[in-house]
C-alpha cells in the first residue's frame, strides 16, 4: 500500500497548527456564550428572589455551593477574557494592529488582562 493511503483524504483539523487567532476568535465566541448562559443564571436567581424566601434560599444556596462558586469563577473569568478581547476588535475596527507582532501581543494582553482582572474581581468580592 502507498503512503498517500496513510493521509487523510481532505485537511482536517488535527492536521494543522492553529493560528493565535484563529484561537482567540473561537474562545471570544464561546465566553459570549458562556455570558449568556450566565445572565439567565442571573435572571433564575432574581426571579427566585421575588417568588418567595425560601425559593430564592434554594437557588441562593446552589449558586453559592462549590459547584457554583466554581460555575462563577468561570463566568468572571469568561466576562474578562471576553471584555479585554473586546478591546482587542475595538482596535481592529480602525484598522490597526493586524501585524503578525501586534496580534501576538495584543492576545497576549487579552489573557493577561483576563486573568489580572479576574483575581482583582475575586479578591475584592470575598
Amino acid at each position: 500500500m502507498s503512503r498517500r493511503a496513510d493521509r487523510p483524504l481532505s485537511p482536517h483539523v488535527t492536521v494543522y497548527r492553529w493560528p493565535l487567532n484563529a484561537l482567540m476568535s473561537i474562545a471570544h465566541r464561546v465566553t459570549g456564550t458562556g455570558l449568556l448562559l450566565g445572565a439567565l443564571l442571573v435572571v433564575w436567581w432574581l426571579v427566585a428572589a421575588a417568588a418567595s424566601e425560601e425559593y430564592f434560599r434554594l437557588v441562593n444556596k446552589a449558586l453559592t455551593s462549590p459547584v457554583g462558586d466554581l460555575l462563577m469563577l468561570g463566568l468572571t473569568l469568561a466576562f474578562w477574557y471576553h471584555f479585554c478581547n473586546g478591546i482587542r476588535h475595538l482596535i481592529w475596527d480602525t484598522g490597526a494592529g493586524f501585524e503578525d507582532r501586534s496580534t501576538r501581543v495584543t492576545a497576549a494582553f487579552a489573557l493577561g488582562g483576563a486573568v489580572l482582572l479576574s483575581v482583582l474581581t475575586i479578591l475584592l468580592v470575598r
